[in-house]
């Protein structure tokens, strides 16, 4: 991953376990301290979004597993890379939306 990784998490409870801790902590991986529940600051849950929006406006939604596999394959090859770098250089404004707001949901 390089020198500069920072590892994020969805700070659900099962990633706080002791043993999770302690794997972060043997792997010399640094962890990005964010407040719990903070979806805004989860870029992953923008994607999952942009994917959730373009198997909703498929003309034939995916209706087995392995549609919606297939699909989900399809949307992901088909995402722009101006999506995936707008959702990074945002993190910035994200981060400081959120002091702002001490933690709180982020009103959009």
């Amino acid at each position: 991953m390089g020198l500069q990784f920072l590892f994020m998490d969805d700070n659900a409870p099962c990633h706080r376990t002791v043993a999770a801790k302690q794997l972060l902590e043997s792997e010399d991986i640094e962890l990005m301290d964010r407040p719990a529940r903070s979806p805004d600051l989860n870029s992953i849950e923008h994607v999952w979004d942009f994917l959730g929006r373009r198997l909703a406006a498929r003309t034939l939604p995916p209706v087995t597993i392995r549609e919606l596999r297939l699909a989900l394959q399809d949307e992901w090859a088909a995402m722009p890379q101006q999506l995936i770098d707008t959702l990074i250089f945002s993190m910035g404004r994200r981060c400081e939306t959120c002091l702002a707001v001490r933690g709180d949901h982020i009103p959009y």
